[in-house]
């Protein structure tokens, strides 16, 4: 459902949003998410570009959400890498003979449509608040590299 750039753009707010508004250097991201570097450089520059993070130079610098945790969705995450689910507006398979969706690709944009609702009403501070005892991330080691708050 969702692609690799999604799933890891997802990893890496989540984890800036639990340190928010603390920067975060790419080695912590890093450590924190499983993310390979070169695959990560390229999705902060996404976000970046999005303006849902904020790059800060200097000794203190790193990367941080550009708002407070509950400003951004799930939604805006993906669409800001390319990854959000599309609707259909057309049959998938470039059927001349399908003028509007046949009920199998109607089904389909309706699934997509509801992933898309849920995705938009779902925050990262809400990803950040788990409420069934795990984490939204890591496992212990990594949040330990991480530097993980205590």
């Amino acid at each position: 459902m969702i692609s690799t750039t999604g799933e890891y753009a997802l990893r890496a707010t989540v984890f800036l949003a639990q340190w928010y508004p603390e920067p975060r250097t790419t080695s912590q991201i890093f450590s924190a998410t499983r993310v390979p570097s070169g695959y990560l450089s390229k999705v902060m520059q996404s976000l970046v570009r999005s303006r849902i993070v904020k790059s800060q130079r200097g000794l203190h610098g790193g990367f941080v959400l550009a708002s407070e945790p509950d400003c951004f969705t799930v939604l805006q995450v993906l669409d800001a890498v390319g990854a959000a689910p599309e609707r259909l507006q057309e049959c998938p398979l470039g059927l001349k003979g399908h003028v509007s969706l046949c009920p199998v690709h109607k089904l389909v944009d309706d699934s997509v449509a509801q992933v898309r609702l849920a995705f938009s009403q779902a925050t990262l501070l809400e990803l950040t608040q788990s409420t069934e005892g795990s984490k939204p991330l890591c496992d212990d080691q990594a949040k330990e590299e991480a530097g993980q708050k205590t």
